[in-house]
């Protein structure tokens, strides 16, 4: 069996392979892509701008009441500012996102008479999870009677007249203390919330609710509509 055969490159050969070997080490350098630099995280400082603002958490804020002062969505708010929670506190900064003036959040218009014109999406929502987040465990019933005393309270003069005004009205609702009216609502309190602004009422005009056990002298001395549940429905 012959040898295999080896090739040896002349020294003329080796010297252009030298060379060309030289140029694409250049070429490969020169062309060398530099590293993208780190993104910064967003932050307040850093993102703010032309269709930007900044607020200073004060004192019983509440991520939704900001909202209101600036005619944002809170949702917009914790995603311009990264947050993975309802949580805010004094002094912190937030970044306010612009609302596009053709298009503003709306509210319904409730007048006193109890005539709903058509609900934004918005309060539709914030309606459900005050339903969740007070009645989760009840009866399909009880969540209807939930939503029935909000809407009895913007339709009574000795309330404020809009549903985010009277969710929102300080020392009402336990889970606008609690945070828990921030968690998403279930489909359950979403149709309880709807079937409440068509106009079921189970509770005949309660303004209040409470669970049964609660010692609240205020709340006991008000005339009982009905119980449903662990829940007590009074006028």
């Amino acid at each position: 069996m012959l040898p295999s055969a080896i090739w040896a490159a002349t020294p003329a050969e080796n010297q252009q392979f030298s060379l060309i070997s030289s140029v694409l080490q250049k070429a490969g350098q020169f062309w060398e892509q530099p590293a993208a630099p780190a993104k910064a995280p967003q932050t307040p400082e850093n993102v703010a701008g032309a269709d930007t603002s900044t607020y200073t958490v004060q004192p019983g804020d509440t991520l939704f009441q900001i909202g209101l002062k600036f005619n944002v969505g809170y949702q917009e708010i914790m995603s311009a500012n990264g947050l993975g929670s309802a949580d805010i506190y004094p002094g912190m900064t937030l970044l306010i996102p612009s609302t596009t003036p053709e298009q503003p959040l709306s509210s319904s218009q409730v007048s006193r008479s109890g005539s709903f014109e058509r609900p934004s999406p918005d309060e539709v929502d914030l309606l459900a999870r005050l339903i969740t987040a007070e009645a989760d465990g009840e009866s399909y019933l009880a969540k209807v009677a939930v939503g029935a005393v909000v809407l009895n309270r913007v339709k009574s003069s000795d309330f404020p007249n809009t549903i985010q005004e009277v969710i929102f009205e300080p020392y009402q609702f336990e889970p606008v203390q609690n945070g828990f009216i921030y968690r998403p609502a279930s489909a359950e309190s979403l149709q309880a919330a709807k079937d409440a602004l068509n106009g079921q009422d189970p509770t005949g005009g309660a303004l209040y609710f409470f669970e049964s056990w609660v010692p609240n002298r205020f709340l006991q001395s008000r005339p009982v509509s009905m119980v449903i549940g662990a829940l007590t429905f009074a006028y």
